[in-house]
């Protein structure tokens, strides 16, 4: 039996209104993770819990400081105040997922017992749908553990793609198994999966903030996409050039008999 350890990062546990809960854990360019840390950064959501595993990946992040940082994941909240038009919030976040099988379904299933704790009736999971090229205007595909909300959210107006069956394979993960258990447990929920670029280095900000945009189309959280875009245009100005190299070596390496280039990589183990 796998032990979570479950720290609460608050004196006092809120009384939160019909919360929404998100998950935003790493996965394919990370838009899943983009997309929840800047909603806990735009809309000054509090940290709840932390979780630590003897399941988490062998491995530790030297910070900026030049110091060690184990891994993290984290639960954070955002209460609007009895604000009728917004819905509260709890989101999952951090830097790792479990790393097998047994560690992935303990895990979800603690996080679907919080949730109720929470009286949350929905759930959010985020993801991406790897391309071989940088997509101009990433799609959002939608899949659900209820008929019903997988109907919300593809009417016509929210542009979020129905016809997810052939596009993608296994929803791998928390991002699924999450639904999954939901399922079993009587939680509702969607998968939000973003198109964006197959590469482990590729930051997939544009598939992020069309994530961003379904949510706030369906909640009016007033997350700023603006800002969001701003940020896109720094960010894509650094990481363009390294992108069409990637996307060469992709191809280079995809094509019969091809050798791949000789470069220099960095790898801790």
């Amino acid at each position: 039996m796998i032990t979570w350890e479950i720290t609460q990062e608050v004196k006092t546990l809120p009384t939160l209104t019909k919360p929404i809960f998100i998950e935003g854990l790493p996965g394919i360019a990370n838009v899943g993770k983009i997309a929840a840390d800047f909603m806990i950064e735009e809309l000054n959501a509090v940290k709840l819990y932390s979780f630590f595993s003897y399941k988490f990946p062998h491995s530790v992040f030297v910070g900026d400081n030049n110091l060690i940082e184990t891994p993290k994941i984290e639960i954070w909240y955002k209460k609007f105040n009895g604000n009728s038009k917004k819905r509260d919030f709890l989101i999952l976040t951090g830097d790792i997922q479990p790393i097998d099988e047994e560690g992935c379904y303990s895990f979800c299933d603690e996080i679907l017992t919080i949730a109720k704790k929470f009286n949350c009736s929905e759930i959010i999971t985020t993801g991406g749908i790897g391309l071989q090229s940088v997509p101009e205007k990433p799609r959002i595909f939608c899949t659900s553990n209820n008929a019903a909300l997988f109907k919300q959210y593809t009417k016509k107006g929210m542009n979020v793609e129905k016809d997810i069956f052939g596009v993608v394979g296994p929803i791998v993960g928390v991002s699924g198994v999450l639904l999954g258990l939901g399922k079993k447990r009587g939680v509702k929920g969607v998968a939000l999966l973003a198109e964006t670029f197959a590469h482990p280095m590729y930051l997939g900000i544009k598939g992020a903030k069309e994530l961003l945009r379904v949510i706030e189309k369906k909640f009016s959280y007033g997350i700023n996409l603006k800002k969001v875009s701003k940020e896109i245009i720094e960010i894509e100005k650094q990481l363009m050039k390294k992108t069409k190299e990637w996307a060469s070596e992709m191809l280079a390496g995809s094509r019969p008999g091809a050798k791949p280039k000789n470069k220099e990589v960095s790898y801790i183990g």
